[in-house]
Order: C-alpha cells, then sequence, then structure tokens
C-alpha cells in the first residue's frame, strides 16, 4: 500500500474515529431507552409517550445524521456498539476495506476483501 494511501487513511481514521466513537456513545444511549420507549408506544392508544421522550427522538435523529455523513464518506458503520468501521481503499489493483474499532489506537493495522468482512481481516 502506497504512503499516499496510507497517510490518506490515518487523516480519514482521525475524522472517522471521532465520528464513530461519537455514534457508538449516541447508540448505546438510544439502546438504554428503546424498551421504554416501545412499551411507551403499546401502552397508549394515542402513539404513547414517555419521559425523556424528546430525548430519545434527538438521538435517534443525531445517530441518522452521523451514520449519514460518514456514508457520504464511503464509510460503513458495520457495528455500532463496537464502533467497527470498514472504508474503501486501494491495494494493488483492487478495492479492498481497511477496517478499525474502536480501542484498536490511531492506526489503522487491517484490512479485509470486500466479500470477507470482519472474520477475514488481515494485518497490513
Amino acid at each position: 500500500m502506497s504512503r499516499r494511501v496510507v497517510a490518506s487513511a490515518l487523516l480519514l481514521l482521525v475524522v472517522l474515529g471521532s465520528g464513530a466513537a461519537l455514534a457508538a456513545k449516541k447508540y448505546a444511549s438510544i439502546q438504554e431507552s428503546s424498551d421504554g420507549a416501545r412499551s411507551a408506544a403499546s401502552a397508549s392508544e394515542f402513539g404513547g409517550g414517555m419521559p425523556g421522550g424528546t430525548a430519545y427522538v434527538k438521538r435517534l435523529y443525531e445517530v441518522g445524521k452521523l451514520t449519514t455523513e460518514l456514508a457520504d464518506l464511503g464509510v460503513e458503520i458495520k457495528d455500532y456498539t463496537r464502533g467497527l468501521i470498514d472504508f474503501p481503499s486501494l491495494r494493488g489493483d483492487r478495492v479492498v476495506l481497511l477496517c478499525w474499532q474502536l480501542g484498536e489506537g490511531e492506526s489503522i493495522e487491517w484490512w479485509h476483501e470486500t466479500e470477507d468482512g470482519f472474520a477475514g481481516r488481515q494485518r497490513l
């Protein structure tokens, strides 16, 4: 992999890592409220309501917005709870996916073929 691709990937990681971390944090807070939201909605013939409902909807919107922004950059969020992301890169003459998740530090160390997924990760 060329130095230019690696440098671009590292810059992208800084941006994406903070976006993925923020999305993961917001997603976790949504998960905490989702059972209450379902219960409130099913308990009322008018669609329900719940304490903190407005904040819950706001978090849903924010995660959706972050997901869209990352997708516009070519990033796929594979797992919100783990902050797992894939994004395309060239390896030789073919497109592969660089793979990173929260807790793996500030460098990208893994890649996989587009059809292999997480189980097919290999060290760069």
